[in-house]
């Protein structure tokens, strides 16, 4: 969810199998550097393999270009990596928040083979996106600050949550902004 010059990321920590839940603390945001994020959902064995893979390649952009890479030049990345594998796709729907050069938000989501869909305000993926889409679009609002945008990510995520049983367990809230990183984990529902 974008901010006013702060971006935010956030997901669920429920691992489970269908409908049986087999760890209550499953990392799927990972960071790639202090202005970028990425989120994974999906099958774990492949947001893992993935994970490694997208900071590996982060890592020699930075050895070769001496900076971290740009959120959109990031967001091309994973595309074409996702779609080197399109006849044997990765189980997975990548979402990508951070702040442009210029501290301006950029989110921006993909399905399994790296087609890219760009949001000025909101990006959801996983089992919830459907109830998801509604909450955020009826909480989020223009020009957020940080502490208000880290309070409406919680309240959306966790009512998402509370609409959909293959998630819960509480959740991972990233906040990004030019100078910090706000990184909290909330308890929720636990069924």
């Amino acid at each position: 969810m974008a901010g006013k010059e702060c971006v935010a990321i956030a997901s669920d920590l429920r691992f489970g199998v269908q409908l049986g839940t087999l760890a209550t603390d499953r990392k799927k945001v990972y960071k790639i550097h202090d202005k970028l994020f990425l989120g994974l959902s999906g099958l774990a064995t492949d947001t893992d393999t993935l994970s490694q893979r997208f900071k590996f390649k982060h890592n020699l952009y930075k050895l070769r270009e001496e900076r971290d890479i740009p959120p959109a030049a990031f967001a091309q990345l994973v595309s074409t990596t996702l779609y080197e594998k399109r006849f044997g796709s990765y189980l997975c729907q990548p979402v990508i928040a951070g702040l442009d050069p210029n501290n301006q938000p950029y989110l921006c989501g993909m399905d399994s083979i790296g087609a890219i869909e760009t949001a000025k305000d909101f990006m959801v993926a996983g089992t919830g996106n459907d109830s998801l889409l509604g909450i955020c679009e009826s909480l989020w609002k223009p020009d957020m600050e940080a502490d208000e945008l880290f309070e409406t990510v919680s309240s959306a995520l966790l009512s998402g949550q509370d609409r959909d049983c293959l998630a819960g367990w509480g959740a991972a809230v990233f906040v990004i902004t030019k100078d910090q990183i706000i990184a909290k984990t909330l308890k929720g529902r636990m069924d």
